[in-house]
């Protein structure tokens, strides 16, 4: 199955709505020096989680982009805590820009954003990933779940 926006679009297209709202609708305003900590915080923490789920997947030698034929099934580091910890860490960043802006209609997009990769990318992915690895797969759904 093609997919031409991929995951990094869709961040991206919620970074622009977070302005976008940060700026045209921000509704309720949080903007106390403590809100933006607590965002930039968050920030550090998605982009870190990032990182270190997109190495797991360089150093196991598999494709990271989704759909794309992968040769083996990453369940350590990260991926104990969760089978998507990309997609988290994107939608942490999408959370802590939300905070950092200090708009409450900001704060809608991260979980619009996880709706989405929910139902275009993970979902899917778990179909393809159980019927690539029949036996490791549905274990490890067993022991990690989807999100946290």
């Amino acid at each position: 199955m093609k997919r031409v926006i991929y995951p990094p679009v869709w961040l991206l297209l919620g970074l622009i709505a977070v302005f976008a709202l940060n700026e045209l609708y921000p509704g309720l305003r949080f903007t106390s020096f403590p809100w933006q900590v607590v965002g930039a915080v968050v920030i550090v923490a998605g982009l870190l989680l990032l990182v270190a789920a997109n190495g797991l997947f360089v150093r196991a030698g598999t494709e990271v982009i989704p759909f794309r034929p992968v040769s083996s099934l990453v369940t350590g580091g990260v991926y104990r805590i969760s089978r998507n910890p990309m997609y988290l860490g994107m939608t942490l960043v999408l959370l802590g820009c939300g905070l950092t802006v200090g708009a409450l209609s900001a704060l809608a997009i991260p979980p619009v954003f996880a709706l989405i990769v929910e139902a275009r990318f993970i979902r899917p992915e778990e179909q393809f990933l159980g019927e690539l690895f029949p036996d490791e797969y549905p274990a490890y759904c067993a022991r990690v779940r989807r999100w946290l």
